[in-house]
Order: C-alpha cells, then structure tokens, then sequence
C-alpha cells in the first residue's frame, strides 16, 4: 500500500520554499524535476537549472536534473546563477527552468523558483500545485519511471551574455563618474555586480565599485540577505558616508530585488525608485513610436507614481499585491515597466520578469546624467510622506477590519475593495490600505499623506481601531 506524501508545507502561492532537509529534501527535489516535466510536457524540450550559493542548492540542482532527465528533458546545468539570470536565459532560449533558491530566507532554507519557457511565472494556480501532486505520487510510489527515452545534460554559463543584454539595454557609458557602494550580503549579486556594472568581461564604466560582502556565502555571516529590514542596511548606510559615495545599492539574496540608499545615507523608497524608472522608459517607448506606455504599480505603491505616470502621457495601471498578479498584468496590458513597493521591478525588455540588477542600472543612469546629488533628485519622485508596512498580529483579523471601516467609511471617504481595503480622503490628503497577510495572522497597514502631521494622526487612529 502506497503511502501518502504531502509536500504542502514548502509548496507555497508562487515558490517552493523549506527548511534543507526537513520540508525540503533530495528526495523530494528529485521527484519535483519529474513532475515539472511531467506537467509542463517537456519531455525531449529543454529544462534550465541552476542555483544560488546556498550549501544545498548545488546536490538539490543534481536532484532536479536527475529527476528531469529520467522523464525525458534535456537539462542545461547553469551552475550558480541569481533568480534574473534564470529569467534571461528562460527569456533568451525560451526554455522552461528552475532556480535554488529562498531569496531572503535565513541559511537553513532553499526552494525553487520555477518558470515557463519566456520567463513565464508558474503559480499554485498555473502549475504549481500540479506539480507538487505529481511529486507527491512519484514520492508515495518510491520510484520514478523512465521516459521512453532519458534525457541529455550539459552545462552553459550565461553570465557574461547576461551581463552584455543588460549594458544593451541601458547605456551607462557616458554618464558622469559616480562612486557606488555595493552590498551583496554575501549573496549573488557578488557575481552578477561585477559582470554587469565592472570590467570583468565588459569594458569599463565610469564607475568606482566600492564592495561589500561580495563573497558568495549561504550563511550570511555578516547579515541576513533581506534589505527590506532596516538593520540589514545599516553597514551600507555606514559605507556610503564614509566612502563619500553617491549611493549605495543593495541586493537581497538571489539578486532579483534591489534597494537604493542616497549619499546621505538615507533610503529611497521603493516607490520613488519606480517614479524614476518609470519615466526613464515612458520616455524611451515614447521615442520608438508608443503613443501612451502603459505602467504598473501596485495598491500600496505611493500615489506619486501614478501622478507621474499621468503627466508624462502615459497611462497608470494599479494591480493588487504580488510578482505573479503584476506579470500576467505586464502581459496582459503590453505595460513597458512595473514597480512593487517590495523592490520588484519588471521590465517588458526583460519579458515583464523582476530584475533588481536592471533598476539599479535605470538609477545610476538618472543620477549619472544630471547634476544633482540622489538625495535632492528623489525628493521629485517622494512628494508624500509614507508610514511603511505596519504590522499587526491579530486573533481576529475581520473584526478588527469591520471596526476600521466603520470608522472611516463616511461621505466623501471612498472605499476601494481590490486586495484589502483601502481608503482615500475627499480631499486627497491621505490614503491608507489595510489587507489580511496571506501566510500569517497579521493585518497589514500602509498609509500615505501629505504632511507627516496628518500622516502620524490617521497612523495612530487606525493603529487604536486595530488594536482595540
């Protein structure tokens, strides 16, 4: 009798993500690369894999190829790579592919980052939860059957034809000299930062790369590979300074998130980051014929972006939270660029997949041509005054949603219901949106005004009805 395997505590909405040798296993990995045939139907077509520099992630590539190549699919063997690298190679030979990696997560996870031929995501509603059934199967089996015939595997590295789609794709060659501080986190933008922006294939920019934490390390020695947490750019923030650099990037754990720090040593939110690319490539597909560019922004995005967006004659499409609901949106609208406020940046030249590497290159562009300092530059793209994502863990998250929009729904407030709540001002002068954690019991709340003084009043008003 077949036992029964259940794979769901590391199958996640868009991912696979699990504790290395508990919920994620070489055995399970392996049955995971059949099932990913399997399901997509590629059997005798190419299947990309490649891994971050997590300790795990080169046995768990072996075990995917294994368990590919006995269903039937020829696999390239991309050895370390960060997650945009497997979206342009996924891109550029329109392969389907898979990436080791947890991105931020702490040293004891891996996952997998899976993709369609064209860099096209795979959700649990697009594949991925058939692909854990199948998986499930193959483990409740304990064997995997061979294809009618094995597949091959070879090896490739695209990092260099990588590094050179990207300097195609934004010229940084005649831009002023600017002096840059890199932290990797001992992540992959330790490989990629100086293939794409040093002279280690390429010809030199004019740019001083001043590196931090550039070694490829999976255990994070010197901090987590999460910029989102402030601490984590603390020793960033320090080099900028010190150095007396004009900026500092840094780069989560598989590089396909990029946060920017001004010559102060401040941060520039996510949302002015989008503003700045946004017109960036408004302008672009403005000059190449497009009559109104299409961009995207999710709902807890500053309002600033799609004011920007309008003034520039292009048109602002709002979707709800998550890399998965932006890149069918992408598709879907022919959008030019798409920002998130968690750092993503998704690019139609990069088939409308997130890559951090790319939106650092659009900011060193937009500081390396004009004179300006980043910290009076972003002060155009950030008119209003943000709180953050506010978190609150909740036994009951409904109610505490009823009691807000009890306070807050009156005449004059509208109340828009995509992904959450969120609320606006007759006036406009703020906005806020509170929506339910997917994963957690946490209600979270994002709220934007334009003075810090109203900004810090409704905070706290809706912070008492939550807490309450």
């Amino acid at each position: 009798m077949n036992t029964t395997i259940d794979l769901s505590a590391s199958f996640k909405a868009y991912d696979v993500r699990g504790i290395v040798g508990e919920t994620i296993t070489v055995e399970s990995v392996r049955a995971v690369g059949a099932a990913f045939v399997d399901v997509l139907g590629l059997s005798g077509e190419t299947v990309l894999v490649g891994g971050d520099m997590r300790p795990s992630s080169p046995e768990f590539s072996e075990a995917f190829a294994e368990g590919a190549t006995t269903r039937g699919a020829d696999v390239v063997m991309l050895g370390l790579i960060s997650t945009d690298e497997l979206y342009y190679a996924s891109g550029i030979y329109n392969a389907a592919g898979v990436t080791f990696t947890a991105s931020h997560n702490p040293a004891q996870y891996n996952g997998m980052k899976m993709s369609r031929p064209g860099a096209v995501p795979m959700s649990s509603e697009t594949g991925l939860a058939e692909v854990r059934e199948g998986a499930e199967r193959y483990l409740a089996e304990g064997t995997i059957p061979e294809a009618d015939r094995r597949g091959s595997a070879s090896s490739r590295d695209v990092l260099k034809d990588y590094a050179e789609y990207l300097r195609s794709l934004v010229d940084l060659s005649g831009i002023r000299p600017l002096k840059v501080v890199v932290d990797a986190g001992n992540g992959m933008a330790g490989l990629t930062t100086p293939a794409v922006l040093g002279a280690e294939y390429l010809s030199a920019l004019p740019l001083d790369i001043i590196p931090l934490y550039f070694e490829l390390d999976g255990s994070f020695p010197n901090h987590p590979a999460n910029p989102l947490e402030p601490e984590n750019l603390r020793d960033l923030k320090q080099a900028v300074v010190s150095n007396g650099a004009d900026l500092g990037l840094a780069f989560d754990g598989d590089a396909d998130r990029c946060f920017v720090i001004d010559e102060l040593g401040e941060p520039l939110s996510p949302s002015a980051v989008t503003g700045m690319v946004a017109r960036r490539e408004i302008r672009r597909a403005q000059a190449a014929g497009e009559v109104e560019p299409v961009i995207i922004h999710n709902l807890i995005t500053s309002r600033a972006v799609p004011e920007l967006v309008r003034a520039e004659g292009a048109r602002p499409v709002r979707t709800r939270v998550g890399h998965s609901f932006i890149k069918a949106i992408m598709a879907e609208e022919g959008a030019v660029f798409g920002g998130e406020h968690s750092a993503h940046y998704y690019f139609r030249e990069f088939w409308n997949a997130d890559t951090g590497m790319l939106a650092a290159m659009h900011v060193l562009a937009a500081l390396g041509e004009q004179d300006q300092p980043l910290s009076a530059l972003g002060k155009e793209y950030e008119p209003y005054f943000a709180s953050g994502e506010i978190n609150t863990r909740l036994d009951d998250v409904e109610a505490a949603t009823a009691r807000v929009r009890q306070e807050f729904e009156s005449d004059g407030v509208t109340v828009d219901e995509v992904d959450g709540l969120t609320f606006t001002a007759a006036d406009g002068s703020w906005w806020f949106n509170l929506r339910a954690s997917n994963t957690e019991p946490f209600l979270r709340l994002n709220a934007e005004a334009e003075n810090p003084e109203t900004l810090e009043n409704l905070t706290a008003a809706v912070l008492e009805q939550i807490r309450q």
